[in-house]
């Protein structure tokens, strides 16, 4: 990784979000660009003075050491991000989402939406009830990949997923597969089981595991209220829909307290 995006609006959310940007960005030594796009009745000069005190706030927690700037720019979101991204090549998108307390399954806000649905480069969505803190965590270190089992167009697009789970503490990851009862594994499926697991070896223990049930989106949140070790999750979005379908991008099934990483075949 060379750069990580992280748009904020100030709000709790989007600022808790940022202490995962800082976190990642400080373990794998790349630029963090902390991004506010000014919205129609904004005060500029307050927005400076905002970001200025974020920056600051960030180097006291995160140590001197962090390469972070700051971004102030005019516009909607998306298209902000579009010339971000040509002019400066990041990997990655860090991003807050806010969602009702106590609801296991969360509706994401409307402009983490927009980006997963525009933005075609990794995008990590950050629940407002998770904490960095548990992010790095020895005991928080299973990463559950979801996934239909699709031929992937661009097998590049999961790299990475490895590279964030190197920054983790003895990271485990698991390859989730949920289809209907009594169905077999069709062949072409098969093998690209056996390519995702082989991207995070010998490195990562890669393992994987097959639920059975009519509903992905519950049998993705069974496994995950199972195991209470996960640090992160991972899907798949596709031009074509297959698992992660553009309803699954409005109703994600996540936890409250979990990492969302949407990862973009293209």
């Amino acid at each position: 990784m060379k750069a990580i995006i992280a748009p904020i609006d100030f709000s709790e959310a989007s600022i808790n979000a940022l202490s995962f940007a800082a976190e990642l960005s400080k373990r794998a030594s790349v630029r963090l660009i902390v991004l506010n796009t000014l919205q129609r009745d904004d005060d500029e000069m307050e927005a400076k003075s905002k970001l200025e005190s974020v920056k600051s706030n960030l180097k006291d927690s995160f140590g001197p050491d962090l390469k972070c700037e700051t971004l102030l720019a005019k516009g909607d979101l998306i298209s902000v991000l579009n010339e971000l991204i040509v002019a400066e090549k990041p990997d990655l998108i860090i991003m807050g989402t806010k969602g009702a307390s106590g609801i296991k399954r969360i509706l994401i806000g409307s402009n983490a939406v927009n980006v997963i649905s525009e933005i075609k480069i990794p995008v990590l969505v950050i629940p407002e009830m998770a904490l960095y803190k548990d992010f790095i965590k020895r005991g928080k270190n299973r990463i559950v990949l979801a996934t239909d089992l699709e031929l992937l167009e661009n097998e590049r697009c999961v790299n990475i997923l490895k590279e964030m789970a190197m920054f983790m503490f003895e990271p485990k990851v698991r390859v989730l597969n949920v289809r209907p009862k009594h169905t077999k594994l069709p062949e072409l499926k098969k093998i690209e089981r056996s390519f995702l697991l082989s991207v995070f070896k010998p490195e990562i223990e890669s393992k994987s595991v097959t639920l059975f049930g009519n509903n992905i989106l519950e049998g993705i949140n069974y496994y995950l209220d199972k195991k209470t070790d996960c640090g992160l999750i991972a899907m798949i979005a596709t031009e074509s829909g297959s698992l992660f379908e553009k309803h699954y991008t409005r109703e994600m099934a996540t936890h409250t307290n979990l990492p969302l990483l949407v990862l973009h075949d293209v």
